[in-house]
């Protein structure tokens, strides 16, 4: 097949690209940086300079290419993600999943594409009432904390967007949180920095359900998609949603770090926020049931624990 894949040089279109390209497709990364053309080349692409934020140009790309999938994995999250200042942060990501959205789905019908895949999030989005893990048939948050309002209603739009999208199968993929490399937890990482420098602590209980996916298994779970996935959101986490009070120290003991420091809640909404709160101390968790039935996928790193020991600086099976 001749597959777009917008975003191409993030976290899954590193090593969705060769995955792409060894399963035969005919493969075009579009960037909207000239200078990310050889890392497209090198991973197996045909390089497409477009920003997404311009109708005209995303257009332009479809036609020169015209695809027959298209995989939206646009995302401007900063490297060191500052989570006092969150709607700052996620500013240019916003736009992304709404206007770029926007963009590739009209241009994406316009060509005559059959099916585009894109990327959401599984980790706090998700209501904060009944058990700790969620499937995709459970509702979002109603009322999130004012600073994550903006991230959530650029959620629903892309969901919505892609799944109500007319002559298109539209997949969402609700990915968990990432590790490994290229990641923040990875070798190297702005988180597993923090970790080593005991700057990320355990906030009141530690009662947060994350779920966690190693970024190999997430581009796995994208090319299932792509080839054989029925219209829908799925979430693409692995088999262990854990809370933070679990999972933080087995991270910390992973990378050679001190444990994590302990903190009241009271003083960590002073130091993150209302919304950091929420993330460390009420999210929920995911199920990936669906996303194994329905994809034929199952994670090659089953839990974050042997992830944590050994994935993070390689490959499943590395």
């Amino acid at each position: 097949m001749r597959i777009m894949v917008a975003g191409a040089t993030g976290a899954i279109g590193r090593p969705l690209l060769p995955m792409l390209a060894g399963a035969g497709h005919a493969v075009f990364g579009m960037t909207r940086s000239p200078e990310k053309a050889d890392a497209i080349r090198a991973a197996g692409g045909i390089p497409i300079v477009a920003d997404a934020l311009d109708g005209a140009a995303v257009l332009s790309a479809m036609r020169q290419v015209q695809p027959e999938v298209v995989v939206h994995q646009l995302t401007a999250i900063p490297p060191r993600l500052d989570i006092r200042k969150f709607d700052r942060e996620f500013a240019l990501t916003n736009r992304l999943r709404q206007e770029g959205t926007d963009h590739l789905v009209a241009a994406a019908r316009t060509v005559g594409a059959s099916r585009l895949v894109a990327q959401s999030f599984a980790g706090w989005p998700y209501a904060r009432e009944g058990g700790p893990v969620k499937s995709e048939d459970d509702p979002l948050d109603p009322d999130p904390p004012p600073a994550l309002r903006s991230t959530l209603a650029a959620i629903r739009h892309l969901e919505a967007t892609v799944t109500g999208a007319a002559a298109l199968d539209g997949i969402v993929l609700r990915y968990g949180a990432f590790y490994g490399p290229g990641t923040s937890i990875g070798v190297g990482g702005s988180l597993v920095e923090e970790v080593r420098r005991r700057r990320l602590p355990i906030v009141g209980h530690g009662s947060g359900i994350w779920s966690f996916i190693h970024v190999e298994d997430a581009a796995r779970a994208t090319l299932a998609a792509i080839e054989r996935g029925r219209p829908g959101i799925y979430n693409v986490v692995d088999d262990e949603p854990a809370p933070v009070a679990e999972w933080l120290p087995a991270l910390a003991a992973a990378v050679g770090a001190k444990p994590p420091l302990r903190i009241p809640a009271w003083l960590g909404r002073l130091a993150i926020g209302r919304h950091g709160l929420v993330v460390m101390t009420e999210a929920r968790g995911a199920s990936n049931a669906k996303a194994k039935r329905g994809l034929a996928w199952d994670p090659r790193w089953p839990s974050w624990r042997s992830g944590f020991e050994r994935g993070l600086g390689m490959r499943p099976g590395g």
